[in-house]
């Protein structure tokens, strides 16, 4: 497999994979659940958070420079076959969520530029036109990711350049229209009816759900010219990245006040720059976050390919799913992603589930992935500088597991069952030597219990 993804390329994987669809509805999203201390005090948390897990995946690729796919192979060298195919297989289902939450919201978009109060066309992202039109976009990118994941990471260089221009005006017209008076209204949130505490828990997984990519060099770090370049990028997006959201958010709150800006409709960038420079400002949005969304479906088409691919190799996923084209694209483990991502595609329009369900789920399914980077880190850290970051990278995945709340903690017992039988099934078609230990059978029993109660709890 050649090494071609350089630092440039790498860093716009992990931008572009975190700068999706969430920034421009985020807004709205912070708006809804929190006053403006409490997203002062939940970004800095996130912010502290999301560093101390990129700079454990920085320090891991130089401790393990031999551990390709990061997310996966740390968590099977740490803990075992059990516990690294559930971090292989969470991650992959956030992955395929993720891809299907950015073709919803992309048919959203387009929405502004078709719907009127007569006729409703692409709606939500969830009508059966927007669905036939997410499935040509689904193909679409399926095709270009066979011709090679080089070929797929120049077209997402290019369409990260383009997000961030409506981006960065966007910033530069909030700063100009912002009013500290505006910010301050209710700067505690009384009219939520619920403590500044309870409002920064709610934006946990609103914050996750817009970082949730950091580790897209990692998963890549096989396809990576230099593998120092992976902690770099890794490092130079989530600084960037965190920039833009602070900006978006605060300045948001300074340009209408909360409760406006809570009732808005997603993404609500568009009715911000509606109020700060005309009608125009909700043409530029919309077609900000379509280039923005395609250029992150796009990087997250090459990751959720990834994860299969090295679980296979790796004899956690059936052999099938190893086998690479002539192009060294992850063809057969393409071919499972996108199947799965279709079979949503309907499943939305069936249920007439919305871009906010997407995203909670898919939050929840990152959050042991990310909980068992900073575990490994602890596992093999050398020297004192390893076991902090280890430790707040812990610390801030416990975190965000409590923040979520039972509810979707039950959703994670019910979508991590199916993969366990997976996992059974991918050892019968590998020569796998590697015996499960007696604690490995008795979580998998477990695990397998737990999932109907769980569901009937969920559905209850």
């Amino acid at each position: 497999m050649d090494k071609k993804l350089g630092l440039t390329a790498l860093t716009a994987l992990v931008l572009s994979s975190m700068l999706g669809a969430g920034v421009f509805s985020l807004p709205q999203n912070m708006a809804q659940v929190a006053s403006p201390a409490a997203l002062l005090i939940g970004w800095a948390i996130t912010g502290v958070g999301i560093l101390m897990l990129a700079m454990a995946m920085l320090l891991l690729t130089r401790i393990r420079p031999d551990l390709d796919g990061g997310i996966f192979t740390y968590a099977r060298e740490g803990f075992g076959e059990l516990i690294g195919f559930c971090s292989a297989w969470g991650y992959w289902l956030c992955a395929v969520i993720a891809n299907v939450s950015y073709l919803v919201i992309v048919f959203s978009a387009l929405s502004f530029f078709t719907d009127t109060p007569e006729l409703r066309l692409f709606g939500d992202g969830n009508t059966w036109q927007s669905i036939v039109g997410a499935s040509v976009l689904l193909w679409f990118v399926h095709w270009l990711v066979l011709r090679g994941v080089q070929t797929a990471a120049s077209i997402n260089l290019a369409a990260t350049l383009a997000k961030l221009l409506p981006l960065g005006l966007f910033i530069v017209l909030a700063v100009i229209a912002f009013r500290l008076p505006t910010f301050s209204l209710d700067f505690t949130g009384v009219a939520l009816g619920v403590p500044v505490w309870e409002q920064v828990k709610n934006t946990m997984l609103i914050t996750l759900w817009v970082f949730i990519g950091v580790e897209g060099a990692v998963v890549v770090s096989a396809r990576a010219r230099n593998k120092r370049d992976v902690g770099r990028a890794t490092l130079l997006a989530v600084f960037a990245a965190l920039a833009v959201y602070l900006l978006v958010t605060l300045l948001s709150l300074g340009v209408i006040a909360r409760p406006e800006l809570a009732q808005m409709r997603n993404p609500s960038m568009a009715g911000l720059m509606v109020e700060m420079m005309g009608p125009w400002g909700e043409v530029i949005i919309a077609a900000g976050l379509i280039v923005s969304v395609c250029g992150a479906y796009l990087s997250w088409t090459i990751m959720a390919a990834e994860v299969p691919l090295l679980a296979a190799t790796h004899k956690a996923f059936p052999r099938i799913f190893a086998r690479q084209n002539q192009n060294g694209a992850p063809s057969a483990s393409l071919w499972l992603t996108n199947i799965s991502i279709q079979l949503c595609l309907v499943l939305i329009w069936a249920t007439g589930s919305d871009y906010n369900t997407l995203l909670t789920i898919a939050s929840e399914m990152i959050l042991v992935p990310y909980f068992l980077v900073g575990a490994y880190l602890l596992k093999v850290a050398t020297r004192p500088l390893h076991t902090a970051v280890g430790v707040g990278a812990c610390i801030y995945g416990l975190w965000l597991l409590y923040a979520s709340g039972p509810m979707h903690l039950l959703l994670s017992v019910v979508l991590y069952a199916p993969g366990l039988l997976v996992f059974l099934y991918a050892r019968r078609t590998h020569d796998n030597n590697i015996v499960l230990k007696q604690t490995e059978k008795l979580l998998i029993g477990l695990l397998l219990v737990a999932a109907l109660p769980a569901t009937w709890m969920l559905m209850g």
